[in-house]
């Protein structure tokens, strides 16, 4: 008897990190052992985007996923989701390489907040100006 095969990918954006277990199912998605729908509570264009590459492929309802999500915010989460999910499905069937990256889901989006730098209020904010 054959195991399920199990693939496994890792998505990034700003400071949020995605890890996914990918397997063939039902399409069972959960985040930190929770329903997707349950983790993601800012509607249901969140959850479309965190799961927009199964969208593209044709694959909504084959496979199972199982993300383990921590750091940053929920849009941050939702695109490390995206990212990971993206991958993960690369590592299932090659074929599926040329319409995730077309749709620009393969590219690690990698602008972070600028750092704030001394002397200043906020990374660019500096003093008020005054001639008197």
């Amino acid at each position: 008897m054959a195991k399920n095969k199990e693939y496994w990918a890792v998505g990034r954006r700003k400071t949020s990190v995605a890890r996914v277990k990918l397997s063939e199912g039902t399409g069972k998605i959960t985040v930190n052992k929770l329903d997707i729908k349950d983790y993601i509570k800012l509607g249901d264009a969140k959850v479309q985007v965190a799961l927009s590459p199964l969208g593209t492929i044709n694959a909504v309802g084959k496979f199972d996923a199982s993300f383990n999500v921590k750091g940053g915010g929920v849009t941050g989460q939702v695109q490390a989701i995206r990212h990971a999910l993206a991958r993960a499905l690369v590592k299932v069937s090659a074929d599926s390489k040329s319409p995730l990256k077309k749709a620009g889901f393969l590219t690690r989006d990698s602008r972070m907040v600028e750092r704030k730098k001394y002397g200043l209020h906020k990374a660019r904010r500096g003093t008020q100006f005054s001639k008197r």
